[in-house]
């Protein structure tokens, strides 16, 4: 007969509260953007090692795997969060603002892996009533959509093999206190990266007519980008096109042979992310085409949809209903943001939520990659205890 652990972890949660609000705060205002999380990685293990949680050596540069082990058999469930700030500069005004010039955790992994830290103080508080064993991924790169692969690839769901996974992410969008939680369809979307280069002839400033102007021709190919979901797409399906960085020429006055784009695709429905590609590379071509130009098209499929389903999905909600009460679990619009979490549940079941950390009142409504994000701190200790929950109730 399994034990069924009785123990009031929103008590635990609220007693370390302080403490979780100045570990975030030491990481937000000490950011590392992706590869170069080393402050990070060693501020982690240094919390973990005081908690007497097991470092597990993986051949990781940067990120920590740890490892709470009971000593008596069960599953071994996983708990992840993300370590990696952006390369953004800070604009909040407040005693814990980023004091790396250009860096910032401006998608709130600080939030994440504080609450994944809250969540090992907890169950290593209440260690002599569980069994099996506790796995705390701190993943590096999730802004390069590498990290869940690179872990994965290095064995972290290994030796003990991982029965179960949990994650979260902040939701600027949703109130502090609440949990946002889809089953069985996608809360966020698939993300895709494409690379279009086009290739014309130089000439002179003033001699347009000698040349094959390829910042004209890509500036055509970005407008011409945006029908793709307006008129390729079924309009009631959700797809996004974008094209965020735009490189061609060196100076004023030669008009540029090469022009170089970037940009994101997102989408929900698998066949349209499977046509997507040709879709792209025949506008791209024809574009081109009709003006003198030579183009191409690199497309690299990043991350899968995010979807929790099965068993873990429900005990996510109901763990996270004991924390936040019946009326704080809600059913989020998803979003075309991307995560690559969603190569964890490719492997194993689990679940990713939204831990919500907006408040109106106290202006906190910024999104993600906003330069002035932030989030309620009071959503620290409902994060961990969440996220502890769903441990506790994997085992049960």
């Amino acid at each position: 007969m399994k034990q069924v652990i009785k123990i009031n972890v929103n008590d635990i949660a609220k007693s370390i509260e302080t403490e979780l609000i100045d570990i975030r705060r030491d990481f937000h205002m000490n950011p590392e953007i992706s590869y170069e999380e080393v402050r990070t990685t060693e501020r982690i293990k240094e919390i973990l090692e005081s908690l007497n949680i097991k470092i597990v050596d993986i051949g990781l540069e940067t990120g920590v795997v740890g490892l709470l082990e009971t000593g008596k058999p069960g599953p071994t469930i996983a708990i992840r969060g993300d370590i990696d700030a952006l390369p953004i500069q800070e604009a909040n005004e407040v005693s814990y603002k980023s004091r790396v010039k250009g860096v910032s955790h401006a998608c709130g992994h600080d939030i994440h892996l504080t609450s994944v830290i809250g969540a090992a103080i907890i169950l290593s508080k209440m260690k002599d009533k569980l069994c099996g064993n506790v796995k705390f991924l701190f993943q590096p790169l999730e802004e390069r959509n590498q990290g869940a692969k690179k872990m994965i690839e290095l064995g972290a769901l290994e030796n003990p093999k991982v029965d179960a996974i949990f994650g979260l992410h902040n939701q600027p969008d949703i109130p502090a206190g609440k949990i946002g939680l889809k089953f069985d369809t996608a809360l966020m979307a698939a993300v895709d990266r494409i690379e279009i280069i086009v290739e014309g002839v130089s000439a002179h400033g003033s001699l347009p007519h000698r040349s094959i102007d390829t910042i004209t021709i890509a500036s055509y190919i970005v407008t011409a980008l945006q029908t793709i979901v307006s008129r390729n797409v079924n309009p009631q399906e959700a797809a996004v096109v974008s094209i965020c960085k735009f490189n061609a020429g060196n100076t004023y006055n030669v008009i540029a042979d090469r022009a170089e784009l970037l940009g994101t695709v997102r989408s929900f429905n698998p066949e349209l992310r499977e046509a997507m590609p040709q879709i792209i590379e025949k506008l791209v071509f024809n574009v081109a085409e009709s003006m003198g130009a030579k183009a191409h098209v690199n497309y690299y499929r990043e991350c899968p949809l995010v979807i929790s389903t099965g068993k873990y999905a429900d005990i996510a909600k109901s763990a996270a209903s004991k924390i936040c009460g019946p009326d704080g679990v809600i059913d989020p619009t998803p979003s075309t943001g991307g995560e690559d979490f969603a190569w964890f549940l490719e492997k194993v079941p689990g679940c990713f939520f939204w831990l919500g950390v907006g408040n109106k009142d106290k202006g906190i409504i910024h999104p993600w990659h906003s330069t002035k994000f932030d989030a309620d701190e009071s959503s620290l200790a409902v994060g961990s205890a969440v996220l502890a929950q769903c441990v506790i109730d994997s085992i049960n």
